[in-house]
């Protein structure tokens, strides 16, 4: 009797450290040469997105659940709200092809665009990658490299790692 018992505990034991094992690997962004391959083989995809974002100032954020606009923060997904269905629509097919999950931009004439490709973790611990065309160069945040880990003074900063001309890979970390 005691050792199917030993043997079921033991079965357990290795399900639940597997599973631990999947949630920690997968918890961790794709390598940095990933995010960049990606940017230079759907280039033209992640440029009119740029240009779409920066001639759509009323936005704020958009994706597959749907549209902030300056006027209405809550998302909606067109054809409800003040955003055209066929810029939407513009807008995911444009995302998919460039691997991205959210585009978003800031008020004003400077926008910085971008587009958010990966995500991990719940409410205040995640975790994000992204891509994002800045006027300026991020001064005192630039990196090396995003991949591994940060020192603890970096906790809770985001930090940039030039791509090409205006465009930065992006985490927080």
């Amino acid at each position: 009797m005691k050792r199917p018992i030993l043997i079921l505990l033991i079965i357990c034991i290795a399900a639940i450290g597997a599973w631990l094992w999947h949630l920690k690997t997968k918890s961790l962004p794709p390598k940095e040469s990933y995010f960049i391959q990606n940017f230079h083989d759907h280039r033209a995809a992640f440029e009119r997105l740029r240009e779409m974002l920066e001639a759509d100032k009323q936005l704020v954020k958009l994706g597959g659940w749907g549209v902030s606009t300056e006027s209405s923060l809550v998302p909606l997904i067109p054809p409800k709200g003040d955003f055209p269905e066929t810029r939407y629509r513009e807008y995911l097919a444009l995302l998919k092809e460039a691997g991205g999950r959210v585009v978003y931009r800031g008020r004003g004439e400077q926008a910085n665009p971008g587009i958010g490709l990966w995500a991990w973790g719940f409410a205040g611990n995640t975790r994000h990658v992204g891509i994002s065309w800045l006027d300026r160069e991020p001064v005192g945040q630039l990196v090396a490299t995003i991949d591994g880990p940060r020192a603890p003074s970096s906790q809770g900063k985001t930090v940039f790692r030039k791509v090409e001309g205006n465009w930065y890979l992006w985490t927080d970390i």
